[in-house]
């Protein structure tokens, strides 16, 4: 029975925003949930296997969900407490992190599904961490797998075991996003080219480099394309990396195998394009189909393209 033809794996959560004048405001979250919530809107068929606990928050969760049309798979419902992430938000529109996170999802099986999102703290913390490498594993070859590394260090730390992790998950996938901060985190000993050829030589199908204002990389074995970011006022940059790797999976189901690289640069800059929406207002929102189809438009239209 197949789940969903997109399933996500990972952490669902209420993020809790400190802006720099004091106010405290709340919204659904987690880079998953994010992920999933940026497919749904965009139209797929996309389904989340996570932890949530039977309370106001994770009943808040879910209406979220629903609302962008995600399904649950599995059963959500077992935490004593939904996980919370408070972020501190700095004047730039970056935020700082700090977790209250119990990840034990499920085991789920990805028979079906055309593609598998998994990322973040959900693919290296445990004990959740293990299902979500043998839904890895069972989607490898049959699935595209997309894997959104998004370190978050202030919780799991950037040691040797969780390089593994990482590294383990990379060379199964067909698609790894990495920030210019992830590999600062995780690799520190590396330059940036240095960590995309050390994922590359893991097995990874393709990896794609997220640079901020300065755009994305997309690196595999038949060479280099880069887009730039688009530029615009930054509310926060919360959900933006997830919205990025979300937008880009979708783009890439659109073009089918093998991808052909203008096909691949329209679908990065597609990406580029949703993150600067989500950048631009509060939380991790990000763009419905309608809205990014505007976007892409008016950005097309900026630059004279037919």
């Amino acid at each position: 029975m197949t789940l969903a033809d997109v399933l996500v794996v990972g952490e669902a959560l209420l993020d809790v925003v400190e802006g720099c004048s004091g106010d405290v405001a709340s919204h659904p979250g987690g880079s998953a949930a994010n992920a999933a919530v940026a497919l749904g809107r965009l139209g797929a068929d996309v389904g989340l296997a996570t932890c949530l606990g039977e309370d106001s928050a994770g009943r808040t969760i879910a209406a979220h969900l629903a609302g962008a049309g995600v399904r649950l798979v599995g059963d959500p419902w077992v935490l004593v407490r939904t996980a919370t992430a408070t972020a501190r938000t700095r004047v730039d529109g970056s935020a700082d992190y700090a977790f209250d996170l119990d990840w034990r999802p499920a085991p789920v099986d990805p028979a079906g599904a055309r593609a598998v999102h998994v990322g973040s703290l959900g693919a290296v913390l445990a004990p959740g961490a293990d299902v979500v490498r043998e839904v890895v594993r069972g989607a490898a070859g049959r699935a595209l797998v997309s894997y959104d590394v998004n370190a978050r260090t202030s919780l799991t730390g950037s040691g040797p075991e969780v390089v593994e992790r990482v590294e383990r998950l990379a060379g199964l996938a067909d698609v790894v996003k990495v920030s210019d901060e992830d590999v600062a985190d995780l690799w520190p000993d590396r330059s940036q080219e240095a960590a995309l050829d050390r994922l590359l030589g893991l097995g990874a199908g393709a990896v794609v480099l997220t640079r901020g204002s300065a755009g994305a990389l997309w690196r595999d074995r038949e060479g280099v394309l880069e887009v730039a970011a688009v530029p615009v006022e930054v509310a926060d940059t919360i959900g933006a990396g997830d919205t990025f790797a979300a937008v880009l999976l979708d783009g890439l189901l659109a073009l089918g195998r093998p991808w052909p690289r203008e096909g691949l640069r329209e679908a990065l800059e597609r990406a580029a394009t949703a993150a600067a929406i989500t950048v631009s207002r509060p939380g991790a929102d990000p763009p419905t189909a309608d809205e990014l189809r505007r976007a892409v438009a008016s950005r097309d239209d900026d630059r004279g393209t037919p």
